[in-house]
């Protein structure tokens, strides 16, 4: 596996019609990806190669082939347990998935379904952007220090007029230091439109599944993130951020 987060892999062969996707799992009781209780599809295929990917799983196999149609038959059976959240587009990458993508978010509306998108803000399409009611972006500034690809989905974003927070997976030893920190801050001064940003606490819980496909991983050298340090890292930004909300 690439040690870079920015190597591109292969991608799914998505359906140009739409009317086909390819799905990992579905899981329903996230509290953390969108508003609310959700539902998440996960998405098979990503175009990078994050070593600290938690779900490698949707970067390497082809995933369950399914209609739209199906899907969202199968999520709205649980309309009364997410009533105040909705269903998150996740991976992987939903936007390799265009067409399946936007099929399924006029599917799940048309139940008056809310629906987030969960990206990682390298394909700024504006049409699947239009369509969504939240999207929920991850800054990956593990390996890079370069957050100019984030400016430009966010500048599409803030000109459709479509809400949006951020999230960051916080790993000790690589991006909490200040130099890390301050580029951080400087980049989310320039989006006043930012809802909130998210720190989150590196995990290690993903190493069985690297175990299982005969994949390093890469990250198990570092430590995992606790609570002091995401306290560090929200006490730095705020000292130094505009943003309404750093949580």
């Amino acid at each position: 596996m690439p040690e870079s987060c920015f190597e591109v892999g292969k991608q799914c062969n998505a359906d140009p019609s739409g009317e086909y996707g390819y799905i990992d799992s579905v899981y329903c009781g996230s509290g953390v990806d969108g508003a609310g209780l959700r539902c998440v599809v996960f998405f098979s295929g990503c175009n990078l190669r994050c070593p600290f990917c938690h779900n490698p799983e949707t970067l390497f196999k082809a995933g369950e082939k399914t209609t739209a149609e199906e899907l969202v038959h199968k999520l709205k059976r649980y309309k009364g347990y997410f009533k105040r959240g909705g269903v998150t587009l996740s991976g992987g990458e939903p936007f390799l998935q265009k067409a399946f993508a936007l099929r399924l978010i006029r599917g799940l509306h048309s139940e008056s379904i809310h629906v987030c998108i969960e990206t990682n803000g390298h394909i700024a399409d504006a049409e699947l952007l239009k369509e969504a009611d939240s999207i929920l972006c991850d800054i990956k500034n593990q390996e890079t220090d370069d957050l100019s690809v984030y400016d430009s989905f966010l500048n599409v974003c803030e000109k459709i007029g479509v809400e949006y927070s951020l999230t960051n997976v916080l790993v000790p030893g690589k991006n909490d230091g200040a130099e890390k920190l301050t580029a951080l801050a400087l980049f989310l001064k320039g989006h006043s439109a930012l809802n909130a940003i998210k720190f989150l606490p590196f995990r290690k819980l993903c190493m069985e599944k690297y175990e299982a496909m005969h994949l390093p991983f890469l990250y198990e050298v570092f430590r995992e993130a606790n609570e002091e340090d995401i306290v560090f890292v929200n006490d730095f930004l705020k000292k130094q951020s505009t943003m309404r909300d750093i949580k």
